[in-house]
């Protein structure tokens, strides 16, 4: 299966954290930002387009600046961050500039890449940069970024970013091998290869105690429910080996493979699905989710049991079963009380071409 999946790879979006990147007195580990960069450049001498999505900034900046744990208020988080993020790109120019590899800084926040003419700006933009054999090095605006330092992480930024262009797979390198089945006990294994993620899956992923990091393996089960719906393949591996990246391109059982969904998504349905914060939702009945899932039908107003939040016509919402559980989004045609009037007859208030199957 691995052979198979990975066997065309020709773009690639690598994610590093920074619990892999920096020592432990949280500045930057030249040792292995250098190891890391040489497998990069390898990857793109072979050919491959490569995406970085870098970590560190903040954690460079806390060194920096003598912070000894992550600090919770947001000023302080934005200093480490303006501090940190041009050291970083420093290390990482001179460290690509000796592979004879030029790179490129685009700082990210969500906005960015929910707005539809933006997003594809950004798109173009790194694609454009490929073309040229620049390695974009990417990593969210945390200097004046509130929504991201505050909810976001840089696991669902690599994943946003694979989406994005499309990439052929997302890589994220991190301080173990892969997903740990029995984490912390004598029996404890990495998971080869995932093929769905369920509840058991999910159960196994924690937070992270890390002083500098965010998210931990919770944040990348979330990120690969992202890129396998676009039909991307993940792997989660260890960033401390020097032979990750070539290991896992040859096919190898290293790390842990996420297999992607079969059907892909186009562009605009990986927008509508995965570059929104949605601003309500609308709760279904049986009748309508079977339509929508399996007759690939439009959403009509006698389908919709009750509406939630507040939002205008063109908004993306979260389409819900009764239970809660949602399984799709859509762009709304009309606003949350038009909705909740009940008034709204033989029309659609999701059209399918606006709607995604999660």
């Amino acid at each position: 299966m691995r052979s198979e999946l990975l066997k065309n790879i020709s773009r690639i979006v690598v994610k590093v954290g920074t619990g892999v990147l920096t020592d432990s007195r949280k500045q930057p580990d030249p040792a292995q930002l250098e190891q890391l960069v040489a497998q990069l450049a390898a990857q793109r001498k072979a050919g491959r387009e490569v995406v970085l999505v870098t970590s560190g900034a903040v954690g460079a900046g806390m060194g920096a600046l003598g912070y000894e744990r992550r600090p919770s208020q947001l000023a302080e988080l934005q200093a480490c961050a303006a501090v940190g993020q041009p050291l970083l790109m420093a290390i990482y120019a001179d460290l690509f500039g000796r592979h004879q590899l030029g790179v490129a800084q685009v700082l990210l926040t969500h906005e960015d890449l929910e707005h539809h003419e933006r997003h594809l700006n950004a798109r173009n933009t790194l694609v454009t940069l490929l073309g040229r054999g620049v390695v974009p090095i990417i990593n969210e605006n945390d200097a004046i970024s509130f929504t991201e330092i505050k909810f976001g992480d840089n696991d669902k930024l690599s994943a946003l970013v694979a989406t994005l262009l499309p990439a052929d797979l997302l890589v994220i390198l991190t301080t173990v091998d892969g997903v740990i089945e029995n984490f912390g006990k004598t029996d404890a294994r990495t998971i080869s290869v995932i093929e769905a993620i369920d509840g058991a899956i999910e159960g196994m992923a924690g937070g992270t105690d890390s002083a500098t990091a965010v998210g931990g393996m919770k944040s990348k089960i979330e990120a690969a429910k992202i890129v396998v719906r676009s039909g991307i393949p993940l792997v989660i591996a260890s960033g401390r080996k020097k032979t990750t990246l070539a290991s896992i391109l040859a096919g190898e059982d290293e790390g842990t493979l996420f297999v992607p969904q079969t059907t892909k998504l186009t562009g605009r349905k990986r927008w509508i699905a995965f570059f929104h914060h949605p601003k309500g939702a609308l709760f279904v009945d049986d009748g309508a989710k079977k339509a929508l899932r399996e007759a690939g039908k439009s959403l009509l107003p006698p389908g919709v049991s009750r509406c939630e939040g507040s939002f205008a016509a063109g908004d993306v919402v979260r389409i819900c079963d009764l239970d809660g559980t949602e399984f799709a989004r859509g762009i709304a045609k009309f606003n949350a009380e038009e909705i909740r009037s009940r008034t709204l007859a033989r029309v659609e208030l999701v059209h399918r071409d606006d709607l995604v199957i999660l």
